[in-house]
């Protein structure tokens, strides 16, 4: 599990405060006294800190039904309705959109299908979203948008070139435009990434703390979470693993190499190949490509499972782990495993809109999901304390 420690160093009040919740958030219900074990504060520190938390209506109270004499103690949890966030998923299909609520609930949802969606269209229609959404939560608190969008990032012959990137968002300010039609504070980060965050918050990550993330989109990517943390490599570009050339001489990829996995295991190569040779002969073709990308996962990362999910649905990734088995040795082939090799993603579709908007509930709320992802500038960075004061 991971390990979030407090400071009494003075600058450091608005990372206990951060803590405290991410704190409650794992762990709710939970006592004072618990939370202050868990994250090294005394007891009194954290009490002013949920004092603040309660009149933020960031938390709930409970106690338990009294066993003998004096009060029973007070539980936190988090208040779902005390904040939300916005979490978008923009694709070369076009752009899904999410109000999701702090427990990660979906509180609405829109699609908006276009093929190859430019960012002005993307960002007007975000607007647009976003006065809806509003709408649907009057008065309360919307602490941030996050988007998720097809990586890598800044490389110009992988990022814009190719049916499974957004070829025209080239030298696009994308944080600085979804701010300005949001007027929130904005995140970005890669649709697997953003994935990986969603399903280890909310699906397999409650049960393993150590696994790959294979994001089935429109093309194919990846990510390894380790110690429930997305790893994100020196320029945020790691898991680009349908880039990783798996055939010899195999189909040209737009990226200028042959053979790369996403051009025979992803959305794009379904919808090239299933109306000419039929779905059950397109499983039968990728089956292979997703058993050696298994074994490779396995033998460089070691995780407890590998876990595929992204938006395809469910019956086709069901059939295409059936359709891999049996897999062959890898580091992974141990004895006592209680787990699987290869498992269907427990967040489903959501897990990449849960992701997107956990963003910006990390940005806020967690001290440690907070510095792996962009983060808004200046004074108001830490906005939902800004002008509050704890001890």
């Amino acid at each position: 599990m991971v390990s979030l420690k407090g400071t009494n160093q003075e600058f450091g009040r608005p990372y206990n405060r951060r803590i405290v919740l991410e704190a409650i958030r794992r762990h709710g219900p939970v006592e004072r006294a618990d939370i202050a074990r868990r994250v090294g504060l005394t007891v009194q520190t954290v009490s002013n800190i949920i004092r603040e938390l309660e009149e933020l209506d960031l938390v709930t109270f409970s106690r338990a039904q009294p066993k003998g004499r004096g009060s029973p103690a007070t539980s936190l949890t988090l208040n779902p309705s005390g904040a939300f966030a916005v979490g978008l998923s923009v694709t070369p299909r076009g752009i899904e959109a999410a109000l999701v609520d702090l427990a990660g609930t979906l509180i609405a949802e829109e699609q908006l299908l276009l093929a190859q969606p430019g960012p002005e269209w993307a960002f007007t229609e975000v607007a647009r979203l976003m006065k809806s959404f509003r709408e649907k939560i009057p008065g309360r608190r919307l602490l941030g948008v996050g988007l998720a969008m097809p990586g890598p990032f800044d490389i110009d012959s992988m990022s814009f070139v190719g049916p499974t990137t957004l070829e025209s968002w080239r030298g696009i300010p994308v944080e600085q435009k979804l701010a300005e039609a949001t007027a929130l504070p904005a995140f970005i980060e890669s649709d697997h990434a953003a994935a990986a965050l969603g399903e280890c918050l909310y699906g397999a990550g409650r049960e393993v703390r150590d696994f790959y993330y294979l994001y089935f989109g429109v093309g194919l990517g990846g990510s390894m979470v380790q110690d429930g943390l997305p790893v994100r490599g020196a320029r945020r570009n790691a898991g680009e693993i349908g880039h990783v050339p798996m055939v010899v001489n195999g189909r040209p990829c737009s990226c200028g190499n042959r053979g790369c996995l996403e051009r025979y295991l992803s959305l794009e190569a379904y919808a090239r190949r299933e109306p000419i040779i039929g779905r059950a002969a397109w499983i039968e073709e990728a089956a292979p490509l997703l058993r050696n990308a298994v074994v490779t996962i396995e033998n460089l990362f070691d995780p407890d499972t590998i876990v595929i999910g992204g938006i395809a649905e469910d019956e086709m990734l069901q059939e295409l782990i059936a359709a891999a088995e049996p897999l062959p040795t890898s580091v992974a082939d141990r004895k006592g495993r209680t787990e699987p090799r290869l498992m269907r993603s427990k967040s489903g579709l959501d897990a990449v809109l849960r992701g997107a908007a956990s963003l910006a509930f990390a940005g806020a709320l967690s001290p440690r999901f907070g510095t792996l992802f962009a983060q808004p500038e200046g004074p108001d960075k830490d906005h939902i304390f800004a002008r509050r004061h704890v001890a």
